[in-house]
């Protein structure tokens, strides 16, 4: 199956350039597109030296955030290439071309699939697939100290993992693979988020069109931790854009009552707070 993948750049030049440089020559990518951001560092013209046949470098006008960006290349593939599938990846990630050879199999041998992403190595930890979280798991994600108790509440159990290839709510968004056609049928990622939630909100919009998300154990990729996001934002406005993201998330897919937003809203000023005097003490 002919496969495209899509790289968001964000003044995250060398990282994107050392991505371009290990997959460049993988037989089983027919096209890279990579999608400055409006970056501020000279990506773009730097990146345009790798324009090919094969490597596609498009430029966003305006950097209107990751869902934003990433639909800039997901829409080119669809309409300019004759690829099936398409790889969404951000450009601190390390992927073996034995890696995407054994997800894009998957996809062809299992035509149900629409999602699918490989285990991700990130800070030391394997992560898998995760669940969409439910209204408690994000109150208590808003309060100091509590928020590890809610990310663990998002993870399967090792247990629940009987099979190589295992159904999940969501996959990490770092970096998985898609049919082009269920991208297009779930209107692609939601450009109302700037940045964050983009996984939970394709997972809401795959499970109304009964399409399905798997992970396939077998393989594994390497994250290193949002180095675009750090160079960019710091501590506080990284907790302000991801809670922004999460009211959206709970009011038009989750569908929450205003006493619900309410308390939402309430926690997550009370971890404002702490940000703030943790950032500055």
């Amino acid at each position: 199956m002919k496969t495209g993948i899509v790289i968001l750049n964000y003044n995250d030049l060398e990282n994107t350039k050392n991505m371009l440089n290990q997959i460049k020559d993988y037989e089983c990518l027919n096209k890279i597109v990579v999608v400055d951001n409006a970056s501020k560092d000279d990506s773009y013209n730097e990146l345009k030296k790798y324009e090919s046949k094969k490597i596609i470098i498009l430029e966003a006008k305006k950097n209107k955030g990751y869902a934003a960006g990433n639909n800039i290349g997901l829409k080119y593939l669809q309409k300019n290439t004759n690829c099936e599938l398409a790889i969404i990846s951000n450009p601190d990630v390390k992927v073996l071309e034995s890696v995407i050879k054994i997800l894009i199999d998957d996809m062809k041998k299992n035509p149900d699939i629409a999602f699918l992403g490989p285990k991700v190595l990130e800070s030391g930890k394997i992560i898998k697939g995760m669940k969409i979280p439910s209204f408690t798991n994000e109150l208590l994600s808003n309060i100091p100290l509590l928020h590890r108790l809610a990310t663990n509440q998002l993870r399967y159990k090792n247990e629940y993992y009987q099979s190589p290839l295992t159904e999940v709510e969501v996959v990490h968004g770092c970096f998985f693979i898609g049919r082009l056609s269920c991208f297009k049928k779930i209107k692609y990622f939601d450009e109302n988020t700037f940045l964050y939630y983009e996984e939970n909100i394709l997972s809401k919009k795959a499970q109304e069109k009964n399409l399905k998300i798997y992970i396939d154990t077998t393989v594994a990729i390497n994250h290193e931790l949002s180095k675009s996001v750090d160079k960019s934002l710091n501590k506080v406005k990284k907790y302000i854009r991801l809670k922004e993201s999460q009211r959206y998330f709970e009011q038009q897919y989750q569908s929450l009552n205003p006493i619900k937003m309410f308390m939402l809203k309430l926690t997550y000023y009370i971890g404002l707070i702490y940000n703030y005097l943790t950032f500055w003490i």
